[in-house]
C-alpha cells in the first residue's frame, strides 16, 4: 500500500533538504520540527544510520480548516516530509499522502483539504526535482 508520494533527485543530501524547505515555504508550509534521525540514532543508540531527516510541515490555514472539521485531526499533524539516502545512494524526498492520512478519520468534510495538501505536496516534489536537476546540455 502506497502512503507516500516521492521523487529521487540528483543532488547532495544537504542541498535537497534546503530545496525541500524552500519549496514547502513557497507552498505556504512552515517546518515546525526537523528531526535528524541519523544524529538521534548516533546519540541515543550509538548506532550508525543513513542520512535521514523528518520535516514536520504545517500550513496554518489548512490545519485550521481541518481541525475545524475534525478536532482529533491534530493527532495526525503535522504532515511529515522526509529526505533520505536510499540504499542505492540516491537522495529521495518523500511526503505523506494526505488523502491516505485523513482517510483514517473517515470524515468526508476533510476530502477537499486533503486534496489541497496533496496538490501542494506534488508541487513541492516537482519544484525540488526541477530545481536540483542537472543543467541540460545544449
Amino acid at each position: 500500500m502506497d502512503y507516500t508520494m516521492k521523487k529521487s533527485v540528483d543532488a547532495t543530501f544537504d542541498e535537497t533538504v534546503d530545496a525541500t524547505v524552500a519549496a514547502l515555504e513557497a507552498e505556504g508550509f512552515g517546518v515546525l520540527c526537523d528531526i535528524d534521525v541519523q544524529a538521534t540514532f548516533a546519540k541515543k543508540l550509538d548506532e550508525e544510520f543513513r542520512q535521514y531527516r523528518i520535516l514536520g510541515a504545517c500550513n496554518p490555514g489548512l490545519a485550521r480548516d481541518g481541525l475545524s472539521e475534525e478536532i482529533e485531526l491534530g493527532a495526525l499533524l503535522p504532515c511529515n516530509v522526509v529526505v533520505y539516502e536510499s540504499d542505492d545512494g540516491d537522495v529521495v524526498v518523500s511526503a505523506v499522502d494526505p488523502q491516505r492520512l485523513v482517510g483514517i478519520a473517515d470524515n468526508a468534510a476533510l476530502e477537499s483539504i486533503a486534496t489541497e495538501v496533496a496538490d501542494r505536496f506534488e508541487r513541492v516534489l516537482a519544484t525540488v526535482a526541477d530545481d536540483l536537476a542537472p543543467p541540460s546540455e545544449t
